[in-house]
């Protein structure tokens, strides 16, 4: 039997964690439109001309965020001159998908490519953050025609040494999962969140109002947490399983990493991801940690408009043939 005491104070924190989720989606309201795709429901974020020069650019964040992280800087820098798509992926944000077990970069692949479709888009620039990197490799894997460069930014896209973290193991199991992600999860979170953001941008400084400004608090919700993880404990996995095509990748790729990543190691994923792709650049930015959008947007613009100015010239000399 349960003491009556511990049943109470779960029940005191799941009312709680209800609480919490109303005020922070009041405080963190959804922008964007809503694509429904099979079996998720798509928060899509449009920036800049829609008639700029050029292909659109599609930004998707990595892990524990959603898209204000591409955002905040880089998105609202891109759309000065460029047409901006902002995904949050599924699960995440104010996506929401109707299955936890649709947790791979295949499955996502194949959602934000449909929202895509149904959008009319061409073929886009993908760029791509940390957790992220696989579902770009994946995308450009599955769909070339759609990916017509991709840009990574300190990607996920090999297997690697150890876990994902206690605690997301522990949610993703049965009963307890569900149990720790509706009562304790948000009031923990809370407490946590500025240090954790902290530790990522090592050795970097983190933006004032960070958490704040990129809504970061919301995926400290039941639904969100549970769907991060459950991500998480599934990518070891699923770069393993497509890491052997990476040479299949015939779109042009510039990968862009700190050499100091305490997050994603360099040498495991960016190395061994720029020696397999066919076409493939790689830039370690010393001193640089693993928020290369925050700690160098102005290199990542720069080499996000060196790859639109060569499929520009790859159309215009397809075309002139």
């Amino acid at each position: 039997m349960i003491p009556i005491f511990v049943v109470a104070a779960l029940a005191v924190l799941a009312l709680l964690t209800q609480a919490g989720v109303v005020v922070l989606e009041r405080l963190y309201r959804a922008r964007g439109k809503t694509i429904d795709v099979r079996g998720a429901r798509l928060n899509v974020v449009e920036l800049g001309p829609l008639d700029a020069a050029g292909p659109a650019i599609l930004l998707l964040h990595g892990a524990s965020c959603n898209l204000e992280a591409m955002r905040k800087p880089l998105g609202d820098l891109l759309a000065q001159r460029r047409r901006v798509i902002l995904i949050d992926r599924p699960g995440h944000g104010w996506s929401f998908r109707e299955r936890h077990r649709d947790c791979t970069p295949q499955v996502h692949a194949r959602m934000i490519e449909e929202a895509l479709r149904k959008r009319g888009t061409g073929p886009i620039v993908l760029v791509v953050h940390s957790a992220a990197g696989a579902l770009g490799a994946r995308m450009a894997l599955d769909y070339p025609d759609r990916v017509a460069g991709l840009v990574m930014l300190g990607p996920v896209t090999h297997p690697w040494y150890g876990g994902v973290g206690f605690y997301n193991r522990l949610v993703t199991t049965p009963v307890i999962g569900p149990l720790l992600a509706y009562t304790i999860t948000l009031p923990l979170g809370l407490l946590l969140a500025e240090s954790s953001a902290r530790r990522v941008f090592l050795p970097q400084t983190m933006p004032e109002n960070f958490v704040h400004d990129t809504a970061t608090p919301l995926l400290l919700r039941p639904r969100e947490f549970l769907a991060n993880a459950r991500d998480l404990v599934a990518l070891k996995q699923a770069v393993a399983d497509q890491a052997p095509r990476y040479g299949e990748i015939s779109a042009p790729v510039t990968i862009i990493s700190g050499e100091v990543d305490r997050t994603v190691s360099t040498v495991i994923h960016s190395r061994l991801f720029a020696s397999a792709v066919p076409d493939a650049k790689l830039i370690v930015l010393a001193d640089i940690g693993h928020m290369i959008q925050n700690a160098a947007p102005d290199v990542v613009v720069s080499e996000i408009e060196a790859m639109m100015d060569r499929i520009g010239q790859n159309t215009a000399a397809a075309a002139a043939n």
